[in-house]
């Protein structure tokens, strides 16, 4: 794949021209309001995973609508007594779910408490999910996949359910004994890291704890961008959507303004160290740093007191990344956070 986006020199400044509603934060707050209306409810149940090292939980809580959503939390088995984890709260790719129940470790096996949210609706293809997507979408048609459920209303999109999971992910794990409320990163690849993006946002003023955001290779960054040039899926899906439905562009555009990365990315405040990666045909480049030169600005243009951030780039990767390499540098920031 060739380097198909802008030159790097430019990549580093360049700006999104995706604004912000005028209610956007009326729209978040009250959405936040609403979900935090309907009790957590969380529960971990110890499940066999075969593993000597890791203790594993089967999780449900809460998310949007009150709709049970699923997850696992991995422990270290040999952890101090007593003692609170730093926990990692991850979010998986497009189309994927928790897996299975040893599939993703990584975190508890570096020391860390690990919780993985299912993506309700998804898990139909790279991790298996176990979460349903219950909500009707007003009946709006919708392209196949999940970039237009819902896409006619900002009250009915997919990603409003998905954001409110993904927060209240953040508080089913602070709510277990084994965590340190206060030391929470949020992690993600792909729609993962999206997501990862749009919980910091979401977080500022509104959860405590949250300490440090790492999202590897974005996805729901600088969505009218994204439309035009990325030739991959999941975009394309808005495109093709776009292409029976000729007059529906600037409506949905307007309708994704609500969810789109580069705009919920403003008002983070925790440390983040993102990852881009240039022959990206998934999540191109340009998106990423549209939604990282965004980042922690607040209503400006750079970044407010105290938001610090680290973009790595991976100059021949496609969208796999960093994978390892990104694995190992989010370790070594997060000591640096986490001390």
């Amino acid at each position: 794949m060739p380097l198909f986006d802008l030159p790097l020199a430019q990549l580093r400044s360049y700006s999104s021209d995706v604004t912000p509603p005028g209610d956007l934060r009326e729209f978040w707050d009250s959405t936040l309001e609403e979900a935090r209306a309907f009790p957590l409810a969380a529960t971990f149940e110890p499940v066999e995973n075969y593993l000597s090292v890791i203790d594993t939980f089967d999780v449900t809580f809460a998310g949007y609508g009150g709709a049970s959503v699923k997850g696992w939390l991995h422990l270290p088995a040999h952890r101090e007594t007593g003692g609170a984890l730093p926990v990692v709260v991850q979010y998986v790719g497009y189309s994927g779910g928790r897996g299975l129940v040893n599939q993703d470790t990584r975190w508890a096996q570096a020391g860390y408490a690990h919780f993985i949210m299912d993506t309700r609706g998804q898990g139909y293809g790279g991790t298996l999910g176990e979460t349903p997507d219950p909500h009707p979408s007003a009946g709006d048609v919708a392209h196949a996949g999940l970039m237009t459920r819902g896409i006619g209303t900002r009250e009915d999109y997919y990603y409003r359910r998905v954001s409110v999971d993904a927060f209240r992910a953040v508080e089913a794990a602070q709510s277990h004994p084994a965590v340190d409320p206060d030391r929470v990163v949020l992690a993600g690849v792909s729609q993962g890291g999206g997501i990862v993006v749009a919980v910091a946002g979401l977080a500022a003023g509104k959860l405590d704890g949250v300490m440090a955001a790492l999202p590897d290779v974005p996805f729901l960054q600088d969505f009218p961008r994204a439309i035009d040039i990325t030739p991959r899926g999941p975009y394309p899906e808005i495109a093709q959507f776009l292409a029976r439905h000729r007059d529906r562009y600037d409506a949905m555009l307007g309708v994704l303004r609500y969810f789109d990365g580069v705009n919920l990315a403003r008002w983070a405040t925790a440390p983040a160290l993102y990852s881009a990666a240039q022959m990206d045909d998934i999540c191109p480049p340009s998106t990423v740093f549209a939604s990282f030169n965004a980042y922690g600005t607040g209503s400006g243009s750079s970044p407010a007191a105290g938001t610090a951030k680290e973009i790595e780039v991976y100059r021949f990767n496609n969208h796999e990344g960093g994978q390892e390499h990104q694995w190992i540098r989010q370790l070594l920031f997060l000591r640096k956070i986490l001390g």
